[in-house]
């Protein structure tokens, strides 16, 4: 409990603003003294009143209020003064861009720039907005002022899309602003952490791929918990519309498994921790045609395949002799037997942990909540879920701090 913590909840024009409602709850339930302050924006998609019936206090809209009985005291200066800690959740593309800039033209931008509280910003918006170079560039400016960003996730989209710009969810961000949850944590500062992600796209013709299911929303969320948690994260992402959503992550883009390989053995040296999520295609056609097949070629009702490297298990045999001390966790997506192939896959590739999961069309891909299975050799399966990708990468790399604890006997 935090009673009597004052925090100001900044709310932007966002969907995402119904959300907010609930972080001005949970922030009551656990002692805060809030103090709502919505944007014009934020009044087209919730009302004033709604958090004054939440929070018991008026809703700050604009930078003309006065208080006191003598009205000398400006609202949004003494709000300024009186805040522990600012929340702006959710925080639109645009409002991130007028407080990078410091405008002061509404009680939450002119509270912003007269506080010395610490801030916090959870943004929401489609994932070109949160991904286009402005954005990013905005981000990394404050962030360098100290502004601590949570998030976005992975997930579904007001447009029906699916992408990284989803907001937090209310319990996760009041968890970080209240300063006990996992977003806090900086356990894995010092480590290097590789993640490979995604499907591979294996060509048939210019214009035809053999491919599989995966999105890399898993591998992303893992590179994404580990670089927050204070990791130095590098992805090799296979093709798809997603991206991490933290800045630091070092990301290389490839297509095949042949491209994947060669860009995870560039990035191995010297790091600490390999997670391999990637659904990597076992098999290659063996002779891609530098043209479009059509119907009537008889070569087009045979295809004869090649098989691909397997990726995992050449990192490990690279890794092993290099370094008692790396840690290799593998995937395994399987759709029947789970433990058992998973057991299999953790001798035969060298892993020191295997994340196992039943999946199939509508479950265990992209968006959504997942269960999982923690297979190692020396202990039963533990289990963990249904949670959404991030709990489920706060579980895997909690999984890798243990084994790292009982390898070096701390």
């Amino acid at each position: 409990m935090q009673v009597g913590l004052r925090v100001v909840l900044g709310v932007t024009g966002s969907i995402a603003a119904y959300k907010a409602v609930e972080v001005a709850r949970l922030l009551k339930k656990r002692g805060a003294d809030v103090q709502a302050m919505l944007t014009d924006g934020a009044s087209h998609f919730v009302t004033a009143l709604t958090f004054e019936a939440v929070t018991g206090r008026p809703a700050r809209r604009t930078v003309w209020g006065m208080s006191g009985e003598d009205l000398r005291k400006i609202e949004h200066v003494e709000d300024a003064y009186a805040a522990d800690r600012i929340l702006i959740a959710p925080a639109s593309a645009n409002f991130i861009t007028r407080y990078t800039h410091g405008f002061a033209d509404d009680a939450l931008t002119a509270t912003l720039l007269s506080t010395s509280a610490p801030v916090w910003v959870a943004p929401a918006m489609e994932s070109n907005m949160w991904r286009h170079p402005a954005t990013q560039a905005n981000v990394a400016t404050l962030q360098g002022r100290g502004v601590r960003f949570l998030g976005p996730t992975t997930g579904d989209l007001a447009s029906g899309r699916t992408g990284d710009g989803r907001m937090w969810a209310p319990e996760r961000i009041v968890d970080a602003v209240l300063g006990d949850g996992a977003a806090q944590r900086t356990d894995l500062e010092g480590l290097t952490i590789l993640v490979t992600a995604g499907p591979t796209w294996e060509p048939i013709d210019p214009v035809r791929v053999l491919t599989n299911r995966s999105t890399g929303a898993m591998g992303l969320a893992i590179a994404d918990r580990a670089a927050e948690r204070g990791a130095r994260v590098r992805v090799v992402l296979g093709p798809t519309h997603l991206a991490p959503s933290v800045p630091s992550v070092a990301l290389t883009r490839v297509e095949s498994a042949v491209d994947m390989l060669a860009a995870a053995e560039a990035a191995a040296d010297d790091i600490d921790v390999l997670i391999a999520t990637a659904a990597v295609s076992d098999y290659r056609p063996a002779d891609p045609r530098p043209r479009k097949l059509k119907r009537s070629d008889p070569a087009a009702a045979t295809l004869a395949l090649a098989e691909n490297p397997d990726i995992l298990a050449t990192l490990s045999a690279r890794l092993r002799p290099r370094s008692a001390s790396v840690t290799i966790v593998g995937f395994a997506a399987e759709t029947d037997d789970v433990v058992r192939h998973a057991q299999a896959k953790l001798s035969r590739k060298g892993c020191d942990v295997v994340i196992a999961n039943r999946v199939g069309p509508d479950r265990g891909f992209g968006a959504g909540e997942t269960e999982v299975l923690a297979i190692t050799a020396s202990a039963p399966p533990v289990p963990f879920g249904p949670a959404d990708k991030a709990g489920v990468a706060d579980f895997v790399l909690d999984q890798v701090l243990e084994l790292r604890r009982q390898r070096s006997g701390s």
